[in-house]
């Protein structure tokens, strides 16, 4: 796909121009070898008609003189076409250089159009702005703050009979939930502020786990991991050469080469989401389940950091393929993958910390390719359980958007709700995600939330970007805004300030370069002793990838998915037997996972592959008898 920016305005004037004096330069070069060429046959034919003439002065039979002419005919005839020919040449070259320039004024013309017309829109916006700020600040409605918030505003108004309006800032809250705004305001005023509907809440309580949340260091592994993987080639291809005649269709059924993907598969890239596991970790220390839940929502949005860059796509795993991730010694965790159903694609993981928590997980990735943009729908549960306080959260994930598919550089949006409960307590997290916008106010991938108990009292305001950071700040009074002018109520929340749970790492230098991976990213593909056999790391068409070798990576890909097909028609073969076609069909589809087993969730009131154990001694056996030869 092209880029498409600023810096298209700058470039592709010069290099239209460049390249049309290129194509003119090598136009006149070929018409002075043909004019060269036309000399050289006319030379040879003048040669040629004086031979004719002298062979006329002979005494020669009749028709032999006759075939003379003729000849001597056909040579002057040659002469003229070459000349015609040569003309020809000259009038066309003439043509293409008036014509260049025509084209070169035109398309000028077009980019400057182009450009007049974003100047235009970004002024209109600077305009839309200046006027909302305007009347904000308008004498009369500086004394009702409340009122001048549009949906989505984060200012900080300035009244001059206020001082606490300085540090005041007004976050509006998610349309789909509770309409909120925040004013975040010092501890010694709390005590003096009881007049609120719920009363103030108690600042000085514990909440030191949140304090040293964000200060975790990452302790070095006690075996040393890569810390880089070859660089990507510079291969072109055209996205929608391939995908203009799939629009509608699940991504998973379209045949695509590697050129599109990054050398991790689906499991690997849902073993990234522990990338955070700390916040977990930190988690297990935590008395409250308030506190609990805060840093429970930031290792949820987490997971959302490695995708900011990485639009390529994660080959889709073969069926009965598996990833582990033994970590005990610097992560403090074990992590097992299973690709349990292939059409959907769904993937069961299963995770044990020794810190005293565990999570698991069956996602199915629902994917639509629109035409302008890619939809990535993941479906399933997602649950987590302390051992020690036994509270057990589930959440579900966000909807990923791809944009630009057709024309333009390719960015991702995380857009939707998101709300996690615990069900021991009935805590619950309202997050929304909002969606980009070139007109809005907001700053980019902006998530909001707030954190209430079972009786819908809320205890803390969330804040934050999914690519970068999230806050939480503690409510110390809530109470209801005056209506605004379209009726609807928020709530305003009275908070103490701010505290970081969650800030992203920087990305490995060189990264770019490297499918933007970041340091978890690039260690998950690592060759490793021990493995299972149906181990992403041992797939061949992802590892030729990884090293480079693309072209021998898309004929293994064909003849890895061609392996995969000949076992459903196996299947299917051996299913028609006792059924008809229909039922044979879903019964071939239906795969009997190794490690995971369907079982009912009693939370959820959903069927999902629950991890069923053995892996683990297995591995320790090192058995691996029971394993499906799938690469």
């Amino acid at each position: 796909t092209d880029d498409s920016g600023d810096d298209d305005d700058e470039t592709a004037s010069p290099a239209g121009k460049s390249e049309l004096h290129s194509t003119i330069k090598s136009l006149s070069l070929k018409l002075d070898d043909l004019s060269t060429c036309n000399d050289l046959i006319a030379k040879h034919g003048a040669a040629l008609q004086r031979s004719l003439s002298e062979l006329d002065g002979l005494k020669i039979p009749y028709e032999s003189g006759e075939k003379l002419k003729v000849v001597n005919e056909r040579a002057t005839l040659f002469r003229i076409t070459s000349n015609a020919m040569i003309n020809a040449c000259r009038d066309f070259l003439e043509l293409a250089e008036i014509h260049s320039r025509k084209w070169q004024r035109a398309l000028q013309y077009e980019q400057e159009q182009r450009i007049h017309l974003e100047e235009t829109i970004e002024q209109l916006a600077k305009q839309h702005n200046s006027l909302e700020r305007a009347f904000r600040s308008a004498p009369g409605r500086a004394t009702n703050p409340t009122k001048s918030f549009s949906e989505g505003d984060l200012l900080t108004p300035k009244g001059e009979d206020s001082e606490e309006d300085e540090d005041t800032e007004y976050f509006d809250a998610m349309e789909d939930s509770t309409s909120f705004i925040t004013v975040i305001t010092e501890a010694k005023e709390d005590r003096k502020a009881e007049g609120g509907t719920t009363g103030s809440v108690d600042w000085t309580s514990s909440d030191n786990v949140l304090d040293g949340a964000s200060l975790v260091s990452k302790s070095p592994p006690k075996v040393k991991r890569r810390v880089r993987i070859p660089d990507k080639p510079n291969y072109s291809l055209n996205l929608w050469s391939i995908m203009k005649n799939c629009i509608g269709r699940e991504l998973s059924k379209i045949p695509m080469p590697v050129n599109f993907n990054e050398p991790l598969s689906m499991l690997q890239r849902l073993t990234e989401d522990l990338e955070y596991h700390h916040l977990l970790d930190k988690a297990v220390h935590c008395t409250s389940s308030v506190e609990q839940m805060c840093l429970v929502a930031a290792f949820s949005v987490s997971s959302y950091s490695t995708t900011v860059h990485r639009i390529a796509k994660p080959f889709n795993p073969m069926l009965g393929e598996t990833f582990e991730l033994d970590r005990l010694d610097d992560m403090g965790l074990r992590s097992l993958c299973e690709q349990v159903s292939h059409h959907p694609p769904s993937a069961a993981h299963y995770v044990f910390s020794k810190h005293g928590w565990s999570l698991w997980q069956e996602i199915t990735i629902s994917s639509k390719f629109r035409g302008k943009y890619l939809s990535i729908m993941p479906l399933g549960a997602i649950h987590l359980e302390f051992q020690a306080s036994g509270n057990h959260y589930v959440w579900r994930k966000s909807t990923s958007t791809v944009h630009n598919i057709i024309v333009g550089k390719l960015w991702i949006d995380q857009t939707g709700d998101i709300e996690i409960v615990n069900h021991k307590t009935k805590d619950r997290c309202q997050l929304k995600f909002l969606p980009y916008s070139y007109f809005s106010k907001e700053v980019a991938r902006k998530v909001t939330g707030v954190v209430s108990d079972s009786q819908g009292k809320a205890h803390y305001v969330l804040s934050g970007s999914w690519d970068e950071q999230m806050e939480c700040a503690k409510i110390v009074q809530s109470s209801p805004s005056s209506p605004s002018s379209d009726g609807k109520q928020k709530t305003v929340y009275q908070t103490l300030p701010a505290k970081l749970l969650w800030k992203k790492y920087p990305l490995p230098e060189n990264a770019e370069n490297m499918y933007y991976f970041s340091e978890l990213a690039l260690t998950l593909n690592e060759q490793e002793e021990g493995v299972a056999p149906t181990d992403s790391r041992l797939r061949p068409d992802q590892r030729l990838m990884e090293k480079g070798h693309w072209d021998e990576a898309n004929t293994e890909k064909q003849r890895l998915e061609e392996k995969q097909r000949v076992s459903r028609r196996r299947r299917l073969e051996a299913c028609s037997r006792g059924c008809g076609t229909e039922e044979a069909e879903k019964e071939a589809d239906v795969y009997v996972p190794l490690w995971f087993e369907k079982r009912l969730d009693p939370l959820t009131g959903e069927t999902a592959c629950m991890y069923k154990g053995g892996y683990w001694e297995a591995k320790e056996r090192q058995d691996w008898h029971m394993c499906p030869n799938i690469f």
